[in-house]
């Protein structure tokens, strides 16, 4: 049966990017948001910077929120729902954090507990204060928080995968207490599926939170590998939705493509709509999907300095809020939003639960490498953990009636199969 997949855009102001919260100016973004509902998109995704928002661990600040409220209002008269990240937390190469967590009151994020008060005291706040708009989604914790709590980071606040399963639990609950029964979720970099060390996992990505989110940026070594016409590359978003699967327990727990996006030089910009397109369809494909929210609305000011190159590019829209080829591949996939149907996928390619052996799933690992083998032989494979290969109420629940291992799909060095 086809079933409505959500289309929707990052929010970035074209004026300020989201230092637009110090100047805040509703006008300008109505006028963003009327170029990004042209497009026939659905909902957009806000955020609130967290220093600017609760400056003090006691003080949240009432006119921050009450923008904050306004911009989801402005939203809603133009048809769009609105998800909003709580924890900024970390956007486009630059940390967020309020002072009271740094330096001379330098305190972990993820284990102290007045930094946990003030963090629940805060999205608690937001979700209330949205609770009543019928256009609010729901909360994500923050954007990629997972990224302050291993390295590469230069100064992370270290936390046990068991800490970080707490932190989940409690924030998670804070949002639902200001807004119960709407949809709260997480949101984590690659590095929770591809990097052993980091304390976010699988498991908990797969599980916390009402459904999963995934961000897929092919310069984690997928194009630089491949290339930006290669299987991986533009199979990339959704291989991210069909791995995240492996450690769900519903079986058919819907998954958000919360990120994604068309970075250059790895994918120049005169070629950006071809891998737009690719990357959609080939996400759509995917059984469960929730949703596809791309990076970004508009592109980042050149009058900003200090961003990486590929930040002032990504939008779907010029800083003058003309629409891209891009533009017009998303709204075009968001013309048929009905229309989606996918098939089960039937193979699936077993993985390791063991968040210690994650890095065999990343670029260059034997998961990654098996599964687009699979794809590129038109499997359409889904994944499954080691521990529940031979669960067969499991595989039958998800519809996979054949399970094979990387050994089983990769070429030995002397070019024949492995069995």
């Amino acid at each position: 049966m086809p079933y409505a997949v959500r289309f929707g855009v990052n929010y970035t102001p074209s004026e300020g990017w989201f230092h637009h919260w110090l100047d805040f100016d509703l006008d300008s973004v109505r006028a963003d948001l009327d170029s990004i509902a042209v497009l026939g998109l659905d909902h957009i995704r806000v955020f609130p910077l967290w220093p600017y928002f609760q400056p003090n661990r006691s003080l949240i600040r009432p006119r921050a929120v009450e923008q904050l409220v306004a911009l989801v209002d402005a939203a809603a008269e133009r048809g769009l729902d609105v998800n909003v990240d709580g924890l900024q937390g970390h956007l486009s190469s630059f940390d967020f954090l309020p002072a009271w967590t740094r330096t001379w009151h330098r305190r972990n994020l993820f284990t102290d507990p007045d930094v946990l008060d003030g963090q629940a005291a805060y999205l608690r706040a937001l979700a209330a204060a949205l609770a009543d708009r019928a256009n609010f989604i729901g909360m994500t914790l923050g954007n990629e928080v997972n990224q302050f709590s291993a390295g590469p980071h230069p100064d992370p606040d270290r936390a046990t995968s068991d800490q970080i399963d707490a932190w989940l639990a409690r924030m998670l609950a804070a949002c639902e207490e200001g807004a119960p029964g709407r949809l709260h979720l997480h949101a984590e970099y690659d590095a929770t599926w591809y990097q052993d060390d980091m304390p976010f996992t699988p498991a908990q990505a797969a599980r916390h939170g009402a459904v999963t989110a995934v961000h897929s940026w092919v310069f984690n070594g997928t194009a630089q590998r491949h290339g930006r016409t290669s299987v991986p590359t533009a199979h990339h978003a959704a291989y991210l939705v069909e791995l995240s699967k492996a450690w769900a327990d519903a079986p058919h727990r819907p998954v958000w493509l919360q990120e994604v996006g068309a970075p250059a030089p790895l994918i120049p910009p005169e070629h950006a709509a071809a891998f737009t397109e690719a990357t959609v369809a080939n996400a759509l494909d995917c059984p469960d999907l929730w949703g596809i929210t791309w990076w970004c609305s508009h592109d980042v000011s050149r009058e900003l300095a200090d961003f990486p190159e590929l930040e002032y590019g990504l939008g779907l829209l010029t800083n003058d809020r003309r629409p891209k080829d891009t533009a017009r591949v998303l709204a075009d996939a968001a013309a048929h939003r009905h229309t989606y149907a996918p098939e089960p996928r039937t193979t699936a390619l077993v993985v390791p639960a063991d968040p210690a052996a994650r890095s065999l799933c990343a670029p260059g690992g034997p998961v990654f490498d098996a599964y687009f083998r699979l794809t590129a032989d038109g499997a359409r494979p889904t994944t499954v953990l080691d521990t529940r290969a031979d669960d067969k109420d499991h595989l039958a629940a998800r519809g996979i009636t054949e399970v094979v291992t990387p050994e089983q799909v990769l070429p030995t060095p002397q070019g024949g199969t492995s069995s």
